[in-house]
């Protein structure tokens, strides 16, 4: 395939986060843009407004090119067209122009067909991935170094998920990109430089086991290019050759002397060639100081000077729905997060416990995936147990159909004594935050729990 050779790029589930930044880099290139997808969200309506033609009923006849399919006066290999896993089976756009002779791809697929000829960096890890991708990509536009950023996240330095560098820097920029695990997905990439952040048990609907997930990590690790730079956290499991970076042992790029001062962490780095001191980041959670050290070891092996990679850094403003402060006054702090996994909400709510010893902490939780609540339910529930007062919501199904017996009360039977666990609607949650009075709120999870986050803040923004 040749994308000189596309004229419309079709996106099925186009309105997802790394779906929406193909359809943006495709519309940047010059590309007919267009998509479907189950529900419009702020996402899609900004989508529209770049000039990108989306619907939301699954019907073939609202495809844009319908009409020049039926007459014949479109080829196929005029149309790119991309899905996510997340369709399903019987979805009747998908199923009309396979039937057409179009082959669908994922977008893991396109997304290693650009970067094939692109000096590629590669972000993996269960965990961490959008955080460390963005602040990379920060660096390098900080640095003036031309880089196009495909992000898991909306950059609020950027306000976008695509970052792009001027039309005439495209050809030769960098890219930065996440390397889902999910279905196994990170396989299509050939990356120059890769970092594995985390390999926590995820997705064991399509791994089966922790270790059949290490072995797809180990597989990824060996696709890098000829004298390509792996930067993988201590301790992982890894075996292709691999310089390593933490903030609790000895590494290559070691974090040291982690303090705060105003409000900001403030830390050390030991690195191969000299020790950098008194760096800066905004974000909560020594997590994050995880994260730039990773971030700062692809700056250090790209040459990009200390002066840069530490400016960018204490301009670096973080990742919506990751630890993004909606509200914070007197009354009340309202925190949301697109945590989503055990290991993920035990960093947050450890990043909440040590902002605010001492307050009174509720969290309204949306587990994600019916067979990640299964294979988690008492991780789940100890990590949320570090609340005071906890919301479950029903679980979020996404891809999947319900399995028997895998219900919130999974979680909530299992909920430490001292965190009081209730499980109610949405609408409920709303009538239970007026009453409980919390003063630090948290909205945790991936799925729709997001659409609370403006009923909340007017609630608040009310009293």
């Amino acid at each position: 395939m040749k994308t000189a050779d596309i004229h419309i790029v079709y996106l099925i589930g186009i309105g997802g986060i790394g779906m929406s930044a193909l359809a943006r880099y495709f519309k940047a290139e010059g590309k007919i843009v267009c998509g479907y997808d189950k529900t419009p969200t702020p996402l899609t309506s900004q989508l529209v407004e770049e000039g990108i033609d989306i619907h939301f009923e699954d019907q073939k006849e609202n495809i844009p090119f319908f009409q020049k399919l039926e007459n014949g006066e479109l080829q196929k290999e005029e149309v790119l067209l991309i899905y996510t896993p997340a369709i399903p089976v019987q979805h009747e756009e998908l199923n009309y122009l396979k039937a057409k002779g179009f082959i669908p791809h994922k977008r893991s697929e396109i997304l290693g067909l650009l970067t094939q000829e692109k000096f590629t960096i590669a972000i993996a890890g269960t965990h961490g991935k959008t955080t460390t991708s963005s602040m990379v990509t920060q660096m390098l536009t900080y640095s003036k170094t031309p880089c196009i950023g495909f992000l898991g996240g909306i950059s609020k330095n950027f306000m976008n998920n695509m970052i792009l560098p001027l039309r005439s820097e495209i050809q030769n920029a960098l890219v930065v990109v996440e390397a889902d695990e999910y279905d196994r997905s990170f396989l299509s990439l050939h990356p120059d430089m890769a970092i594995i952040s985390s390999m926590d048990a995820d997705h064991l609907d399509i791994y089966g086991t922790e270790g059949h997930m290490a072995e797809s990590y180990n597989q990824f690790a060996s696709l890098l290019k000829t004298s390509g730079k792996l930067i993988v956290k201590s301790g992982l499991p890894i075996q292709a050759p691999h310089m390593t970076y933490s903030i609790y042992e000895p590494a290559d790029y070691e974090g040291m002397h982690i303090r705060i001062e105003n409000h900001r962490y403030v830390f050390d780095v030991k690195t191969p060639y000299g020790i950098i001191k008194d760096l800066r980041i905004g974000l909560p959670g020594r997590h994050n100081v995880e994260n730039a050290v990773a971030a700062l070891a692809v700056g250090i092996e790209l040459h990009i000077s200390e002066s840069d990679i530490r400016k960018s850094f204490e301009l670096y403003s973080g990742v919506k729905r990751r630890f993004e402060k909606i509200i914070e006054n007197t009354d009340i702090t309202y925190i949301d997060d697109y945590a989503h996994h055990p290991e993920e909400i035990r960093a947050l709510l450890s990043s909440v416990n040590e902002m605010y010893p001492g307050k009174k902490i509720m969290g309204i939780f949306q587990p994600h995936l019916y067979s990640r609540t299964r294979d988690f339910a008492g991780a789940f529930a100890e990590s949320l147990s570090l609340l005071n007062e906890l919301i479950l919501l029903d679980i979020y199904p996404a891809r999947e159909l319900p399995i028997e017996g895998v219900t919130s009360q999974i979680i909530a039977q299992q909920i430490k004594s001292h965190c009081h666990a209730s499980i109610t609607t949405k609408e409920e949650a709303l009538e239970m935050v007026k009453k409980m009075k919390p003063e630090v709120l948290l909205t945790i999870g991936a799925g729709d729990i997001d659409t609370l986050v403006e009923p909340l803040k007017h609630l608040f923004e009310k009293k």
